[in-house]
């Protein structure tokens, strides 16, 4: 066995040699990231989107800007669980690994070799060998290998396959951000179709009575059977409304119950009356910070980084390939193996050098130089998709918001119609197709004001996914913290320790229990009820 400090010791001096052996001959092109020329401000500003010097970036747990303590359980349970977000999370540590490997391509390579073999002759063989016919072989011996990086070929690979790593650290943060604006979207959605229901079912009770009241006018023939007829056409078809929506509920309940990493079957979330979501205040800081707080942006950035130095790779295929090996031990016929004359020992360097090739390195650089450049037209095309997403969610917020102020004031004013309709019809002056258009009327503004509330948070939602969510590029792993172990590292192995903001469990077992219930908390809307709408009136007497 070679003592480990004297292991140590030559894996140093062999890195040191690597790397100081003509560490000057880096083929890959200096790189840089492109600068681009961004407007100064953002075109839409959503009236609620002011900043103030001492809130002028998101926060990390973006979703408490809405103010719902169920909504804040989902979103823990979420980050801790969602299996497609630890499957994220395994990605970057795959890619750690990847470069150890890279990495070890550097250092020396030391192995030992050892083997016995019984060998027989056949006796009537032609010319055979006047000896014995049996004999036995063993030998064991200790092999080194070692490929000097004079033109940084591999070095280049490990700076690659650590801007790699560093690539899956933000494709894990844009996962993770990705799926908690899933959830929260699908929150928004599920209670808006809560207060959608609640809508509904006030209706339905509305209508209910405004059907009585519709029998005794027909019983007392101060009105025709068709009034009737109309009554209970609203009635049916309200409550056939409300099934579509109540259908609509559990599927997004369902969408919940799987990023939370629960079954359906045994998830449900106490419905509210309302949508009590406070309107969160986004501050959208100037258009060229975006490049340092969107995680996909980041990835980008990184892939073409690693474009750059496979263009050195190419570049040096066309090189000599040196590479050294050496090897020595003991072999004999017999199990007196400890002895100088049955020692053996070679070394030796092998040298390749492309002469004609058919333009086969030539095409391979060619190549390289065009990935790069078609990563550049990617990062330039990721940039300004994400400046149309934040442009088109300031430009939604603003209108929407607009929209539904507008609405709540509809609201009040058919509200207030379609009382004094019911009460004409109740005393003779108008008909009931006049209170039918009313309360049609009135159910579709407070519906359509409900869903425009729904589309501004869910707005919201959107645009602090496209403003990054809080995340920042100095969250990422530097490259250096990519090495997931060292060379002479032998324990700790299954999980390596954590860099960045990336989480993956060390218990995933922990997570086979799918059975879990929706959370218990408060809501954004508490114990506030709809407001109730004015009775139809006490009912004629015969």
């Amino acid at each position: 066995m070679i003592p480990s400090r004297l292991l140590r010791q030559v894996l140093s001096a062999g890195s040191a040699l690597s790397l100081a052996g003509l560490s000057a001959c880096d083929l890959a092109p200096a790189y840089k990231p492109p600068t681009f020329i961004v407007p100064a401000s953002w075109h839409g500003q959503a009236p609620f989107a002011e900043a103030t010097p001492a809130d002028t970036a998101l926060p990390k747990d973006w979703w408490t800007l809405l103010r719902d303590p169920t909504l804040n359980n989902l979103e823990a349970r979420l980050t801790a669980s969602n299996p497609d977000l630890q499957a994220a999370a395994e990605r970057f540590i795959q890619a750690r690994a990847m470069v150890v490997q890279a990495r070890s391509q550097l250092l020396p390579h030391f192995g030992l070799a050892a083997g016995a073999s019984d060998n027989k002759q056949s006796a009537d063989r032609l010319f055979r060998y006047k000896g014995e016919t049996t004999a036995t072989e063993e030998g064991y011996q200790g092999l080194a290998s070692w490929e000097p990086d004079f033109w940084s070929r591999i070095r280049n690979n490990v700076r690659a396959q650590k801007q790699y790593a560093q690539e899956k650290a933000a494709d894990y943060a844009m996962s993770r951000l990705s799926l908690q604006a899933e959830l929260a979207s699908d929150y928004v959605q599920l209670r808006g179709y809560d207060a959608q229901i609640a809508i509904y079912s006030q209706s339905i009770s509305y209508y209910q009575k405004a059907l009585d009241i519709t029998r005794i006018q027909f019983k007392n023939q101060a009105a025709p059977r068709l009034d009737v007829m109309r009554a209970l056409t609203q009635l049916y078809s309200t409550e056939a409304a409300r099934f579509d929506i109540e259908a609509a509920r559990q599927v997004t309940e369902h969408a919940i119950a799987v990023l939370t990493n629960a079954s359906p079957s045994n998830f449900h979330i106490q419905p509210t009356e309302i949508l009590g979501f406070s309107q969160p205040h986004i501050p959208t800081g100037i258009p060229s910070g975006l490049l340092q707080r969107r995680p996909d942006i980041a990835s980008a950035e990184r892939e073409m980084a690693q474009a750059n130095r496979r263009i050195g790779i190419a570049r040096a295929a066309f090189y000599p390939h040196i590479s050294l090996a050496a090897g020595g031990g003991f072999a004999q016929n017999g199990f007196d193996l400890a002895n100088l004359a049955n020692s053996l020992w070679t070394y030796g360097a092998s040298f390749s050098l492309p002469i004609f090739e058919g333009g086969l390195r030539r095409a391979e650089l060619q190549r390289s130089w065009s990935a790069y450049r078609e990563t550049l037209d990617d990062y330039r095309s990721k940039v300004l998709a994400s400046f149309k997403e934040v442009e088109d969610g300031l430009s939604l917020t603003d209108r929407l918001y607009k929209e539904n102020d507008a609405l709540k004031k509809a609201v009040d004013a058919t509200l207030q119609t379609q009382q004094m309709t019911m009460t004409l019809y109740q005393g003779g002056v108008g008909t009931y197709l006049e209170a039918i258009f009313s309360q049609v009327q009135t159910l579709e503004t407070r519906i359509n004001q409900v869903q425009i509330a729904t589309r501004l948070f869910q707005a919201d939602v959107s645009l602090v996914r496209a403003l990054g969510g809080g995340w920042d590029v100095k969250l990422l792993p530097t490259m250096d913290q990519t090495l997931s172990i060292e060379p002479l590292q032998y324990d700790d192995l299954h999980h390596p320790s954590p860099v960045g903001d990336v989480n993956a469990s060390q218990h995933p077992e922990r997570f086979n229990n799918l059975g879990g219930a929706a959370p218990i908390a408060a809501t954004a809307a508490g114990n506030r009820k709809l407001s109730p709408i004015a009775s139809p009136g006490p009912m004629p007497s015969n």
